[in-house]
């Protein structure tokens, strides 16, 4: 029986046994800050723990790019700064090893060293090559000064890996992403695989550990083979619309940070949220949906529809409102009302329906959502004496 209690207190990991919240970082994923980037994070400081800011990027081919961060406008949130350095994780090993000095030279940048407390590598190599990268990550961790903590960002692949704990043993933390990491018709995020990831990461790592949380959707377009041909995530893309939005449904998120808070591994010590949202950013929640989310304060969305008078007696604009602090996906359809006799969609939304003997119906394309107290006008229609209020279908 003892042997049994032994086996199985070794095949599970310790839980965290205090019920403080996990505090909240956030990446400030930009290449070039505007005022709604200082803005977003401005607004947002009073919940979050620490930012984490992109500095550099290295490229498949090894070029090197850096950004120009404003280190006074985010220091004066009074937040301590991570310094993220993106790689590709398409890189092959000869440039990997030669980036070192970059990374180096890029962290001691004198205004770059005095204003960051970390530095986090953002590489997504591939599980085979695990072993290399931390020795990579070893040299790394030996010419950067001691008062600079060192982490990376895992992916759950890596699970699979025996090398997996001697990659931690130069880190500082480890942030294990759960999101974007699967097949892409799987979609964005699966918040009942993400715990389960979260669950066996716990297990096997022997660093404290955060895990990247989505606060965004990207829309891909696939190619005729089913192969995919897209993505457009923060910077928008010139491949028309249409495709698929994969998107992370609050709702969702908050749920797997429920189960997180009641039941986690002993050393989750975090949430870090991909990316800070800003009134800019068509591609990442709303800045109010995700404070929701982080203040577990989220609230059920509003969205109404409505005929609002056009330039013509007898011509309507058919509007979406969303009157709720969160935002919401777009409705299916918005039936328009029986007096209607000619109408058309627009901005995600097209006509069905079309015979004068039936009541016509605008339906979304399902991809996109609208913002909180926000309107859209979704199309068009000529009615007589028509109710205003229309019928919305989720």
């Amino acid at each position: 029986i003892l042997l049994c209690l032994v086996g199985l207190s070794a095949s599970t990991s310790a839980i965290r046994t205090t019920a403080e919240p996990l505090p909240h970082d956030a990446y400030v994923w930009q290449r070039i800050w505007t005022p709604a980037v200082t803005a977003a994070a401005s607004r947002s400081a009073d919940i979050i723990r620490s930012w984490r800011v992109l500095l550099a990027e290295g490229d498949r081919s090894g070029r090197w790019t850096t950004v120009a961060v404003p280190w006074s406008d985010i220091l004066a949130t009074g937040r301590p700064v991570i310094g993220v350095i993106r790689i590709d994780g398409r890189l092959d090993e000869d440039r990997m090893v030669a980036l070192l000095d970059r990374v180096v030279a890029t962290v001691s940048a004198p205004n770059t060293l005095q204003s960051i407390a970390g530095v986090e590598i953002d590489y997504d190599c591939p599980t085979s090559k695990l072993a290399t990268y931390a020795k990579f990550l070893s040299a790394l961790r030996a010419r950067l000064p001691s008062s600079i903590a060192l982490s990376i960002t895992a992916l759950p692949t890596w699970l699979s890996s025996s090398a997996l704990g001697n990659l931690a043993t130069d880190l500082d933390e480890v942030v294990l992403q759960v999101h974007a990491v699967d097949d892409p018709r799987r979609g964005l995020f699966d918040p009942d695989q993400a715990e389960r990831w979260v669950r066996e990461f716990g297990r096997r790592i022997s660093r404290p550990f955060r895990v990247a949380l989505p606060a965004y959707d990207v829309r891909v377009t696939w190619r005729s083979n089913g192969r995919l041909a897209s993505v457009e995530g923060e910077v928008p893309l010139l491949a028309g619309q249409g495709g698929d939005v994969l998107d992370a449904r609050p709702e969702a998120v908050l749920g797997l940070l429920h189960a997180l808070q009641s039941s986690a591994p002993a050393g989750l010590i975090g949430v870090v949220w991909f990316r800070l949202p800003t009134e800019a950013d068509t591609r990442a929640w709303s800045l109010e949906t995700w404070r929701a989310v982080v203040t577990d304060r989220l609230s059920p969305a509003k969205v109404s529809a409505a005929l609002v008078p056009a330039e013509q007696s007898d011509l309507w604009n058919v509007v979406l409102s969303n009157e709720g602090s969160v935002d919401a996906p777009l409705p299916s359809q918005v039936r328009l009302d029986a007096a209607c006799q000619a109408a058309d969609g627009a901005n995600g939304f097209r006509l069905v329906g079309d015979r004068p003997a039936d009541r016509r119906v605008l339906e979304s394309n399902g991809n996109g959502r609208l913002r909180a107290q926000t309107k859209r006008t979704i199309g068009w229609a000529r009615c007589v004496q028509p109710e205003r209020q229309l019928h919305v279908v989720n």
